[in-house]
C-alpha cells in the first residue's frame, strides 16, 4: 500500500489514529457542464437541490438525437461494447433516479464542452438497477461519460450531483491530459476526463502469443515502475518513460536472468493529485507511484508514446506490445492492482466515477455515511459487496484475456478479506455468518471476493500474490485465505533477513526458517513458492541505502521527515551517508552481496526491486512516492558502471539459482536433502548469540552445495563436511573483490585464485571474514 504516510511493505499501524478517513485531498473539481448549451454552470446542482427526503424523477420522453440512432440496449456486458454496427452502453447504479449519457468529441473535451447528451428513459433504458442504451452513428474520436441524478445526502451515503460528468467504472480507456506531469492551460490539476468509445478498429496482432505458464517455483520477479525504468536520459531511447520504452529495454532483464516483471500500478491515475512546488529539489511533487486508481480497466494513457494525441487505443496497443515482447523473451508480466481504494478519497475528495455512480455500493461506509479508511488513503473499496466483487472479477479477467497479463499482486490485499457494508440491511452471507451477524470491516475466513477469484476458471490459472496486510492493523502473512493457490509478499522474510545479515542477535533460527521457504508460515497445504521473498521493494530503502543509512532522509518529500517507515532494520556499516571511509565502502559492498545471496539460496520466489542490480540509491529516502526525478529513475549509466562488478555478481547468482534443481523445490526440504552446520559439520548453533548459519543441500545437477553466512564482526575458520573423493571449491565468497567474489569456470586467473585457498580446502576447511557469505561446490579430486 502506498499512501503518502503509510509504508505498506512494513508492518501496518497496530493502533491507527482513526478508523475513518481524515486525509484531506486537494480540491480541484471537474468543471461543470451545462446540459444543453455546453457552457459552464455558475451554480452547482447540489446547491439547488430540494430538501425533500426523496427526489422524484419526472419521466418525460427523451428528445431524439440528431447524431445517433437511439434504442433500448442490453443490460450486459457492463461498459461500452461494440455490436451490430453500434455501441451498447450499460452501467450499474442502484440509487440514481435519472441517467444521461454524454457524448464528447476530443476537441470539445479540450474546450470543456459536451458534444451531445442523451437522456435515458427509465421505462425502456433501465432494467432493475442497470441503465442501458444502444447507439448507432459515427463515434470517430468520440468519448463518453454519464450524469446521474438522485439524492445528495452524504450522511446517507449518496453523492448524486448531475452537474458532474462521471467516468464509467468499466471504461477501457480514459482520456484527460496529454503529457505526464504537465498542467492544462488553466492550471487545473483535475481537468474533465472522459471514456473512450470502442470501435471495430484494426485487430491487434498478437503474433500467436500464448501464456507462458511458468512454474511459480522457478520465477525470479523484478518489481519495476514503467515510467521510472526508462525516463532517465541515459536510457537513450526514443520514447523514455513509456510502455514502448520498457519493451525496448527488456534485453537488460533477460541478460540479468529475470523471467517475471511486476509492474507498479499501470491503471489510469492522476499524477497531479498531490501537485505542489517542492522548494528542496526545485520541482513539483506528483503522484509518481500511481497507487490511487481512477479507472481499473484503463491502462495509464500517459505511459504511451503518443498519449491521447493519437487517441487512447494507442495506449492499449502499446501495453499489449510490452506484454507480447516480454513473452517472446520468456518473461511473464504481473500487474500491481490497487483494488482496495480509489482516487476519490474521503468526503473532501473529487467526485470522478464510483462515488457519483453509486457511492454506497462501491465504498465501505459507516451508518452515518463516513468512509472506513482501512487503506490509509481516505476510502476503502467495498470488495465483498456482490456488485463490487463481480466488478473485480470482471476487471481481472479482462486484463488476462484481452491484455494477456500473467497474474496480479494485490496491494493491501487483506482489505479483500473484510466484510462489506450493504445499505439494504441484508448481509451478503444471509442472516447469519458463523453464528453471528458480521459488522462492516470484520475479517472473514472465507471472503466471497477471494473465493470468486480463486475458483474462477480463468483467474485460477494465473499468479495471485497478496500483500497480506492493510493500514487498519490487519496482518495476515502466513494466514491469508489462499485456496492453495495464493502467494504472499513475505514481509517477515524481509525483516528477519535484514536483522540477521546486519548481525542482530537472536535471529539465526528464524533466518534458517526463511532459507527453507518459511515452513513455519506456509505449512498446512501451502508450499515454499507461496512465499514471495524480498529484501527491498519500491516502498522503503533500496539495497544500497539499506547498508548506507541508519535513518530515513525524507525531507525532500516536503513533510518534515514525518512520512515513511521509521523501523527499517538497516545498518550504515559504521558511518552514515555516502562520504565515508574506504573500509566502510568495502563492507557495504559485502553486505549488499550477502543480501543477494540470501535471496538466491532461499526456497520460495525471490523478488528484486528495480535498480538494486546496480546499487541504485535514493539518498536515504524510503518513501519516494512523490518524485518524478532521479530518485525514482533507473540510471542506465550507473548500470554500465556496475556491469562488471555488482551487476555481474547478481546476474551470475540468478543463473546459478536457475541451474540448481535444489533451489526451487516443490516442497519444503527435509533431512534427506538438507543438513545444517555450524563452524563444524552437523553441529548448528541456534543460540541467542549465534551469528553463523550454514547448510549443505543435495542437488541433482551440482551434486551438493554448501552455503554459509558469517554475520559476526569476527572472522572464523569453518570446517566443511567431509565428502570422500571430492574437494569443496569456492564459487561465491562475498569478502573477495570482484570478479573473484563469484568464480566461474571461464574467469581469467581462476586457477591462481583457487591455489590461494587450496591448502585450506585440502584440509577440508575454509576461512570466512566477518560479514561474509560463501557458496561452495564439490569438485572431484584428481589423484594424478
Amino acid at each position: 500500500m502506498d499512501a503518502i504516510k503509510c509504508s505498506s511493505t512494513f508492518l501496518p499501524l497496530t493502533n491507527p489514529n482513526t478508523l475513518f478517513s481524515n486525509h484531506t485531498f486537494p480540491k480541484f473539481p471537474a468543471p461543470n457542464f451545462n446540459r444543453r448549451a455546453a457552457q459552464p454552470l455558475s451554480i452547482s446542482a447540489k446547491d439547488t437541490r430540494t430538501t425533500e427526503p426523496e427526489n422524484v424523477a419526472v419521466v418525460e420522453k427523451p428528445p431524439l438525437s440528431k447524431r445517433f440512432l437511439v434504442s433500448d440496449g442490453l443490460t450486459s456486458p457492463f461498459g461500452a461494447t461494440v455490436r451490430d454496427d453500434g455501441v451498447n452502453f450499460s452501467v450499474y447504479s442502484s440509487n440514481s433516479v435519472s441517467a444521461t449519457i454524454c457524448l464528447i468529441s476530443l476537441s470539445d473535451l479540450r474546450q470543456n464542452k459536451v458534444t451531445e447528451e442523451i437522456d435515458l428513459d427509465p421505462s425502456t433504458n433501465r432494467t432493475g438497477h442497470v441503465w442501458h442504451v444502444f447507439l448507432k452513428g459515427s463515434f470517430e474520436d468520440m468519448l463518453y461519460g454519464y450524469r446521474f441524478d438522485g439524492k445528495f445526502s452524504p450522511q446517507e451515503g449518496h453523492y448524486y450531483d448531475s452537474s458532474n460528468i462521471l467516468l464509467d467504472p468499466y471504461a477501457k480507456a480514459i482520456i484527460s491530459r496529454d503529457e505526464f506531469g504537465v498542467l492544462e492551460a488553466d492550471d487545473n490539476c483535475w481537468p474533465q476526463m472522459a471514456c473512450m468509445v470502442p470501435t471495430l478498429g484494426e485487430e491487434f496482432d498478437w503474433e500467436g502469443d500464448m501464456p507462458l505458464k511458468l512454474s511459480q517455483k522457478d520465477l525470479v520477479i523484478y518489481e519495476m515502475h514503467v515510467r521510472g525504468f526508462t525516463r532517465h536520459e541515459s536510457s537513450d531511447i526514443e520514447f523514455p518513460g513509456t510502455y514502448q520504452g520498457v519493451a525496448e529495454k527488456l534485453d537488460h532483464l533477460q541478460e540479468l536472468g529475470i523471467n517475471c516483471i511486476e509492474l507498479m500500478p499501470c491503471h489510469e491515475f492522476n499524477e497531479l493529485e498531490y501537485y505542489s512546488y517542492n522548494p528542496i529539489l526545485g520541482d513539483h511533487r506528483v503522484n509518481f507511484w500511481g497507487y490511487s486508481t481512477i479507472g481499473f480497466f484503463s491502462p495509464m494513457v500517459r505511459y504511451s508514446s503518443a498519449s491521447s494525441r493519437n487517441f487512447a487505443g494507442r495506449a492499449i496497443n502499446e501495453f499489449k506490445t510490452l506484454v507480447k515482447e516480454a513473452h517472446k523473451r520468456g518473461i511473464e508480466v504481473i500487474m500491481d492492482v490497487v483494488l482496495n481504494h480509489t482516487a476519490e478519497g474521503n468526503e473532501k475528495g473529487p467526485i470522478l466515477s464510483f462515488r457519483g455512480v453509486d457511492n454506497s455500493v462501491y465504498y465501505m461506509l459507516a451508518p452515518k455515511g463516513e468512509f472506513y479508511n482501512y487503506s490509509g488513503c481516505g476510502n476503502t473499496f467495498n470488495c465483498n459487496h456482490p456488485v463490487v466483487r463481480q466488478f473485480i472479477v470482471d476487471c481481472l479477467r479482462y486484463w488476462v484475456t484481452e491484455m494477456h497479463v500473467d497474474g496480479f499482486r494485490f496491494d493491501l490485499g487483506s482489505i479483500m478479506s473484510r466484510s462489506s457494508s450493504l445499505w439494504d440491511a441484508a448481509n451478503v452471507y444471509g442472516a447469519d455468518v458463523e453464528g453471528d451477524l458480521l459488522t462492516t470491516g470484520t475479517p472473514v475466513s472465507c471472503p466471497p471476493v477471494i473465493d470468486m477469484i480463486s475458483n474462477d476458471p480463468v483467474l485460477r490459472g494465473v499468479k495471485l500474490i497478496a500483500e497480506a496486510w492493510d493500514a487498519g492493523g490487519l496482518y495476515q502473512v502466513g494466514m491469508f485465505p489462499h485456496w492453495g493457490i495464493w502467494s504472499e509478499w513475505n514481509g517477515k522474510f524481509r525483516d528477519v533477513v535484514r536483522h540477521f545479515i546486519k548481525g542482530t542477535d537472536g535471529f539465526s533460527g528464524a533466518f534458517a526458517e526463511c532459507l527453507c521457504g518459511s515452513p513455519n508460515l506456509y505449512q498446512g497445504g501451502r508450499k515454499p513458492w507461496n512465499s514471495i521473498n524480498f529484501v527491498c521493494a519500491h516502498d522503503g530503502f533500496t539495497m544500497a541505502d539499506l547498508v548506507t543509512y541508519n535513518n530515513k532522509s525524507n525531507l525532500a518529500n516536503g513533510e518534515e521527515n514525518n512520512d515513511g517507515e521509521n523501523h527499517n532494520c538497516s545498518w550504515n556499516c559504521g558511518e552514515e551517508g555516502d562520504f565515508v571511509s574506504i573500509s566502510v565502502k568495502r563492507l557495504r559492498k559485502r553486505q549488499m552481496r550477502n543480501f543477494f545471496v540470501s535471496l538466491m539460496v532461499a526456497q520460495g520466489v525471490p523478488m528484486i526491486y528495480m535498480g538494486d542490480e546496480y546499487g541504485h540509491t535514493k539518498g536515504g529516502n524510503n518513501n519516494t512516492y512523490c518524485h518524478d526525478n532521479y530518485l525514482n529513475y533507473f540510471r542506465w549509466d550507473k548500470k554500465e558502471e556496475a556491469h562488471d562488478d555488482y551487476f555481474r555478481f547478481c546476474r551470475l547468482l540468478i543463473k546459478f539459482r536457475d541451474e540448481c534443481e535444489s533451489l526451487g523445490l516443490d516442497d519444503f526440504p527435509t533431512a534427506k536433502r538438507l543438513q545444517w552446520h555450524g563452524i563444524t559439520p552437523e553441529t548448528p548453533d541456534w543460540s541467542e548469540t549465534s551469528r553463523f548459519v550454514a547448510f549443505s543441500l543435495v542437488d541433482s545437477v551440482k551434486k551438493e552445495i554448501y552455503v554459509g553466512f558469517n554475520t559476526s564482526h569476527l572472522a572464523t575458520l569453518v570446517t566443511l563436511p567431509n565428502r570422500p573423493g571430492y574437494r569443496w571449491e569456492p564459487f561465491v565468497d562475498t569478502s573477495k573483490p570482484s570478479p573473484f567474489d563469484c568464480i566461474t569456470h571461464d574467469l581469467p586467473g581462476r586457477e591462481t585464485a583457487m591455489k590461494q585457498y587450496r591448502h585450506f580446502l585440502d584440509a577440508n576447511m575454509y576461512p570466512m571474514l566477518s560479514y561474509s557469505s560463501i557458496i561452495l561446490l564439490l569438485s572431484p579430486i584428481d589423484d594424478s
